[in-house]
C-alpha cells in the first residue's frame, strides 16, 4: 500500500496520520486487551469477531498481528472492501454476511476471545438485543469493545455548526424524565447508558475512554501537514481520554465489557 501502509492499526501518510490520531486511544486499549488475553490463555492466536466491521479498518490490522479474525456485516459491498483491504495487507480474514443482533447464530456461542462492536449500536433496532447476542458469542474471560456516538458531543457539534434549535431539542430529550436511564435517544449514547446496556447483557463494564475529544475540532490540515502536531495531538487525546470532564464530550465513547 506504499505510504498508506497499515501498521498495527495506524497508516503512514497524511490521511493515515489523521486516522491514527482519531483511533489511537482505541488501538492502545485493544493492544492491552489482546496481550492480556493471550497471556491468560497461553494462545498467541486469538479468535476475534468484528461485528459490523465494515471495510476492515480494525479487522485487518488485528489479522496482521496474527489473530484469526471474522468480519460480520450486513453489507456485501463492505465485506468485499474488507477482503480487498486484507489482500493488500497480505493477511487473511473471514467475511460473513449477517447482523449484530444475530451474531450468536452466525458465529456460534462461546466462539470469540474478543468481539469488536464499533459504531454498530447506533444503527441496530435494539442495542440491548445486539449486546445480548454478543455476550453469548464471548468465551468466559472474553471481552467486547464497544464504541458508540456520544450524546453530549452530538449536542455540542450541532451548536458549533449553528444548528441551535437541533442542539436544544437534543438537550431537552436528554432531560426528559421519561427517557430510559442514561439513554441519548436514537443513534447516540451516554456513558451511563452504555454501561447499563453492557450490564444488562450479563457482562462486567470495564474502563471507559473518550475518543476524538479534540481530533474532530482541530483543522485537518494541521495534522495532515505537520507530523509533529499529529503526534502531539495523539498524545493529548490519550492523556484526556480518561479525564471525565473531557471524556464525556468526546465524539465517541469507548467501553469494554468483560464476560
Amino acid at each position: 500500500m506504499g505510504e498508506e501502509r497499515v501498521a498495527a492499526g495506524r497508516r503512514e501518510g497524511p490521511a493515515g496520520r489523521r486516522d491514527g490520531t482519531r483511533a489511537s486511544v482505541v488501538w492502545d486499549v485493544l493492544r492491552d486487551v489482546v496481550t492480556a488475553r493471550a497471556d491468560a490463555t497461553g494462545r498467541d492466536r486469538l479468535d476475534v469477531i468484528d461485528a459490523g466491521g465494515g471495510t476492515g479498518g480494525f479487522a485487518v490490522p488485528l489479522a496482521a498481528l496474527g489473530h484469526a479474525v471474522t468480519v460480520v456485516d450486513p453489507s456485501p459491498d463492505s465485506l468485499a472492501a474488507a477482503q480487498r483491504r486484507a489482500a493488500e495487507a497480505d493477511v487473511r480474514i473471514v467475511a460473513v454476511q449477517g447482523d449484530a443482533a444475530d451474531l450468536d447464530s452466525v458465529a456460534g456461542e462461546a466462539a470469540a476471545d474478543l468481539v469488536i462492536c464499533h459504531s454498530v449500536l447506533e444503527y441496530v433496532d435494539s442495542p440491548a438485543d445486539a449486546l445480548a447476542a454478543i455476550a453469548r458469542v464471548l468465551r468466559p474471560g472474553g471481552t467486547v469493545s464497544v464504541l458508540a456516538a456520544s450524546y453530549a458531543a452530538a449536542i455540542l457539534h450541532r451548536a458549533m455548526a449553528g444548528r441551535f434549535a437541533e442542539a436544544g431539542a437534543l438537550l431537552d430529550r436528554a432531560r426528559d424524565p421519561g427517557a430510559a436511564p442514561g439513554s441519548g435517544g436514537p443513534g447516540h449514547f451516554t456513558l451511563p447508558g452504555l454501561r447499563a446496556l453492557i450490564e444488562g447483557a450479563g457482562l462486567r463494564p470495564g474502563p471507559a475512554h473518550g475518543v476524538r475529544i479534540f481530533a474532530d475540532l482541530v483543522p485537518s490540515a494541521l495534522a495532515d501537514t505537520d507530523p509533529g502536531a499529529a503526534e502531539a495531538l495523539r498524545s493529548l487525546e490519550t492523556a484526556a481520554a480518561t479525564y471525565p470532564p473531557l471524556r464525556d464530550i468526546a465524539a465517541k465513547l469507548h467501553v469494554l465489557g468483560h464476560r
